[in-house]
C-alpha cells in the first residue's frame, strides 16, 4: 500500500525535527521501541529515550518523563506503549507544544483516534500506518537527496 501525499508529507515534517524522542524503549533489545531507539542511533541522529525507570537505554542517558525533554518544540516523539499510556502522552504533547508525533502499530486504539481528531491534532500525528522501520530510511534518504541536489 502507497502511503497518502498527507501521510508522506506528515513522514517527512517528522523527519525535520531537530531531535527525537523515543517512547516505550526498555533493556529488552527485541522489542520494538528499542528496535527504533537503535534505528535513530545508528543513524546518528539526535534521540532520547523517554523511561520512568531507566537512567540508560541503548547506551543512551534516558529522561523520566516527556515533560523534562531539553527542547519539546523542536522534538518528533515516537511512540510504542499501550493506547491508554498514548493517549496520556498525547495530552502532555499537546501542552508541550511538540510538532509531530508517529504512533506506532499497537499504540492506538480508538479512544486515541477520537482525541486526535477531537483536538485538531491529525496533522502532527502519524497514526494507522507503517512503523517508522518500514518507512524511516526511504524518507531520510529523500530529504538528503533533496537537500544535496536542490538546485533552486
Amino acid at each position: 500500500m502507497r502511503p497518502s501525499a498527507l501521510s508522506v508529507n506528515k513522514q517527512e515534517k517528522f523527519f525535520a525535527s531537530s531531535q527525537f524522542a523515543v517512547i516505550g524503549a526498555s533493556s529488552d533489545p527485541s522489542g520494538l521501541a528499542s528496535q527504533v531507539l537503535g534505528w535513530y542511533r545508528d543513524k546518528h541522529m539526535d534521540v532520547i529515550p523517554v523511561h520512568p525507570r531507566e537512567k540508560r537505554l541503548d547506551g543512551l542517558s534516558a529522561i523520566p518523563s516527556i515533560s523534562k525533554l531539553p527542547s519539546p518544540s523542536t522534538t518528533a516523539l515516537t511512540i510504542s506503549a499501550t493506547p491508554h499510556v498514548t493517549l496520556s502522552l498525547l495530552k502532555q504533547a499537546r501542552e508541550l507544544s511538540i510538532p509531530s508525533i508517529w504512533i506506532q502499530p499497537g499504540a492506538s486504539d480508538q479512544n486515541v483516534v477520537d482525541y486526535i481528531e477531537a483536538n485538531n491534532l491529525s496533522e502532527k500525528v502519524i497514526w494507522g500506518g507503517p512503523c517508522i522501520l518500514q518507512e524511516g530510511d526511504n524518507l531520510i534518504s529523500r530529504r538528503w537527496f533533496d537537500e544535496t541536489y536542490s538546485f533552486c
